[in-house]
């Protein structure tokens, strides 16, 4: 691992079993990092955070450290997969795909206003939703809404996603360590991967932004046609648009407001074409989906669609939500991950795509990025009510770029970039 290891002392609380959580000074430290740095907060603006219970302590922390920085109003939302279940069980089936007129208006409306979005992730109740009939569990998506990938498009707003440790996540990353170890062990993965282990994490991230900034304007320079994947269980051709371009998570808002959408992020990505991708992958990591786990993902696609999605276990329910609409089973982002982050080296699965995404390369079935591609390829790409990323990368995957002449162009080997 690079870097330093949280120094003794900043994770008492959750290694005496107090809170479950850190310090409240590394939590303060941890939500400057969100609120300055990541979502960067502007003065005057409207902050929207996007929690779960149990993590309570890091959403005050955030939007304590928002008001700081001169937030007008911070909007709180709570969303609670226990009651997403009793829905489930319970509702009437013609019901659970209705989704409040509400909840896309005010997505939509925190747009208009230029807020700030900040959202904690990770997995609060993991696996609470394994148990139910797919078919009904495939028809309620919520909390996803596909007003947000408008909001995104549109980039009115400045916006991250950030890990927040909690119990039950901790157990099932460390299954075999004491509630209070786990929780502390979590919490040291989560500060080493977002820098905060480091004297300025901030000038950190800066310089990994650069590097990735880097091998994004090199891939793009190269004008591919399509990517090859290639590994245990793989062979598939991603198809690129004309104008598709690599970008790292160095984002920037219309109004001009540069912001990290996640954090930690160390990937580069793009919009595939959604009409040419073919052959078969296999998911290198567990993801999970809508409070279910997915172990053992296998996906074949024909003609840019995923005709077969199995899986050991949790697949039914991935093959339903790809049955959501036409651009449901049809890819919207293909992206690559080198071997120098600081996820990837942990060799560790966190059940929290956010994080894992990060460790590997990846696609995402579902809606698409209009801006990594030129105006003359908007009209081209995905578009669909969901978008869920599932990893395909390793060590053992090769990636290679194909020019649209058939030249071959190496572009990942064993984790290290090749252009």
């Amino acid at each position: 691992m690079q870097g330093r290891e949280p120094t003794a002392g900043t994770l008492d609380g959750a290694r005496n079993g107090g809170a479950g959580a850190a310090d409240s000074e590394l939590l303060t430290r941890f939500a400057e990092l969100i609120v300055r740095f990541a979502a960067n907060v502007q003065p005057g603006q409207i902050v929207a955070i996007s929690t779960e219970p149990g993590k309570l302590d890091l959403t005050r922390a955030v939007a304590e450290s928002a008001y700081r920085a001169g937030a007008k109003f911070v909007d709180v939302m709570q969303f609670d997969l226990h009651v997403k279940r009793s829905r489930i069980l319970h509702a009437d089936e013609d019901t659970l795909d209705y989704v409040p007129p509400w909840y896309g208006e005010r997505t939509l409306a925190l747009g208009e206003h230029r807020a700030a979005r900040i959202g904690l992730t990770g997995p609060s109740m993991p696996g609470l939703l394994s148990d139910l009939d797919p078919a009904r569990a495939g028809r309620d998506q919520l909390p996803f809404l596909r007003e947000s990938a408008e909001v995104v498009n549109a980039r009115t707003t400045n916006w991250t996603a950030v890990p927040c440790p909690t119990q039950p996540w901790a157990q099932l990353v460390f299954p075999d360590a004491e509630p209070a170890e786990a929780m502390a062990r979590l919490w040291e993965h989560v500060l080493h991967i977002c820098r905060l282990d480091e004297d300025d994490p901030v000038a950190a991230w800066r310089a990994r932004q650069d590097v990735l900034t880097g091998a994004a304007a090199r891939l793009t320079a190269r004008g591919l046609d399509a990517l090859h994947f290639e590994g245990p269980g793989t062979d598939l051709r991603v198809g690129l648009l004309p104008s598709s371009r690599f970008i790292s998570a160095r984002f920037e808002t219309i109004d001009g407001i540069e912001h990290m959408p996640n954090l930690p992020s160390e990937e580069i990505f793009t919009t595939p074409d959604p009409l040419r991708v073919d052959g078969f992958v296999r998911s290198t990591k567990p993801l999970v989906v809508g409070g279910t786990i997915i172990r053992g993902l296998r996906a074949r696609f024909e003609g840019g669609r995923a005709v077969s999605i199995e899986a050991d276990e949790g697949g039914e329910l991935l093959a339903r939500y790809a049955e959501r609409d036409p651009g449901a089973s049809r890819l919207g982002e293909v992206a690559l991950v080198d071997g120098d982050g600081r996820i990837g080296p942990l060799d560790t699965v966190f059940y929290d795509t956010l994080i894992d995404e990060n460790a590997a390369s990846h696609v995402a079935l579902g809606s698409a990025y209009e801006f990594t591609v030129g105006e003359q390829d908007v009209e081209r790409i995905n578009r669909s009510q969901i978008h869920i990323d599932f990893m395909i990368g390793s060590p053992e995957v090769d990636v290679t770029g194909v020019t649209a002449s058939g030249e071959r162009v190496p572009v990942l080997r064993g984790g290290a970039w090749q252009i």
